[in-house]
């Protein structure tokens, strides 16, 4: 879930109270989030003129609901895939075609989840309809994980939720700072740090959970076994996934209740004539939102079933590592709504709406769909820690910290979005030149071991001489 600081209060302070009442109580009204109003930027409106001749009420509803949900995005060109992925797996086409159709497939319907969250927030009021974007947010790769998971594909898991991070650090906001620089190259851009500097705390807390179970292969020295490093490796993993989850609802209630005022997104009219949160009333009723929500739901869960049943083939027929598809071309794909959306918003010198999408979304996976997936692991039965491997922590770990240095003075200009995008282009090279099998989460412990091993050798040699 991401949310944004608002502007309002400086424009109180400069006599424009009239416009912040204004903004402040839609807002309090809908609960719109900076990953609402980065969606709602692919949606048009729909042409209801037809439909309404319509002489049957329950038919008249029904087309109404279906222009609303599956016409009334920019992306529903690309709903054909979805019905092509199901056609391609009945008639057994080969598993890459699959694979792509399935990707593309997902596309429209992380977009179409977030509207179908936003209209039931107009029936739940705004505190209700965050934590349902809290939970549904991201639902493209939780479902996706779980999957994985129940296959025991821990690597692909490990690999799809540490792309979705790194592409929110660095792609999103690299290209959204980027954008926003070029298109306002005469002007200086300025955000405020605040909900910044919450998420890079929470990032942060989060670098250390995955950094403490990959270092015990470290500091275990003689002849420790493996087996009892990867059960204290996997004992803390645990632990730290409760705490993580403890954090992130702390997260919620700061954000939601305490420090509302520092994520709600207001009104924001500038010289593009572009209001951010025009739409003021539900287009669909709640138990309609709430069926197209479930549907929805079931079919990303479809779709994802055959993103993992043929990722290996496709990674193998492309002749790219599954560490490259499931680090740079999942989180690509499936994020592909708001991350146009908050590139969108960049363009037209909004950066809140964009930090707050690039920042709220990692801070979510990385504080709430990671440590789930730890835990669900643990219920099924699955061995899965918080240790992605060092090239991969490290990875992680100078992408936020770069980040974090990007942002810390409160204004933007393109260079520092070209940095970034630099530095996902780097760690793109690097898993694309990866061909070395899928790493075992405790193989970097038996390196180190083996290594141990050996220099324990040689000293023993020394002294003998």
């Amino acid at each position: 879930m991401a949310g944004i600081v608002p502007e309002h209060w400086s424009a109180a302070e400069n006599g424009n109270a009239n416009v912040s009442a204004k903004g402040s109580s839609r807002d309090l009204r809908h609960g719109r989030t900076a990953h609402n109003m980065s969606s709602s930027s692919l949606r048009k409106k729909s042409d209801l003129r037809v439909i309404q001749k319509v002489p049957y009420k329950g038919l008249k509803d029904f087309l109404s609901n279906l222009q609303e949900v599956v016409l009334g995005t920019k992306l529903a060109i690309l709903f054909p895939a979805i019905p092509a992925a199901i056609i391609a797996t009945y008639y057994g086409f080969s598993q890459p075609w699959i694979f792509g159709l399935s990707l593309i497939g997902l596309t429209p319907l992380a977009e179409r989840v977030s509207f179908l969250t936003e209209q039931l927030a107009f029936f739940t009021g705004p505190t209700l309809g965050g934590l349902l974007n809290a939970t549904c947010g991201n639902a493209t790769e939780l479902i996706i994980a779980i999957l994985a998971l129940t296959n025991n594909k821990v690597a692909v898991v490990k690999y799809s939720l540490l792309g979705s991070i790194l592409s929110n650090l660095l792609l999103v906001l690299g290209t959204s700072l980027f954008c926003g620089g070029i298109a306002n190259i005469r002007r200086e851009q300025r955000f405020d740090r605040k909900q910044a500097d919450v998420n890079f705390f929470l990032l942060l807390m989060g670098l250390l959970c995955h950094l403490l179970p990959m270092l015990f292969g470290y500091v275990a020295i003689g002849e420790t076994s493996p087996d009892v490093v990867a059960d204290m490796s996997l004992n803390l993993s645990r632990a730290s996934s409760i705490v993580m989850l403890i954090s992130y609802i702390a997260y919620l209630v700061f954000q939601l209740w305490t420090h509302r005022q520092l994520f709600d997104a207001q009104d924001q009219e500038d010289e593009y004539d572009d209001n951010v949160a025009e739409e003021e009333t539900a287009v669909i009723g709640f138990w309609s939102g709430f069926a197209w929500l479930v549907g929805m739901t079931l079919v990303i869960a479809l779709l994802s079933e055959y993103v993992v049943a043929t990722i290996e083939t496709a990674s193998e027929s492309w002749g790219l590592s599954v560490s490259f598809i499931s680090i740079i071309l999942l989180p690509i794909v499936g994020n592909a709504a708001e991350h146009a959306g908050a590139i969108i918003f960049a363009f037209k010198n909004k950066l809140d709406i964009s930090l707050g999408v690039a920042l709220g979304s990692a801070t979510q996976i990385g504080l709430f769909v990671v440590p789930l997936t730890i835990i669900v692991a643990w219920i099924i039965g699955i061995k899965m820690d918080l240790n992605f491997n060092l090239l991969e922590t490290g990875s992680l770990a100078l992408s936020i910290i770069i980040t974090a240095f990007t942002l810390q003075d409160g204004t933007s200009h393109y260079m520092k979005g070209l940095v970034l995008l630099l530095c996902y282009v780097i760690i793109a090279i690097c898993f694309f030149v990866d061909k070395l099998p899928q790493k075992q989460p405790n193989a970097i412990h038996l390196g180190h071991q083996l290594m141990n091993t050996a220099v324990n050798a040689i000293g023993k040699g020394v002294l003998s001489s």
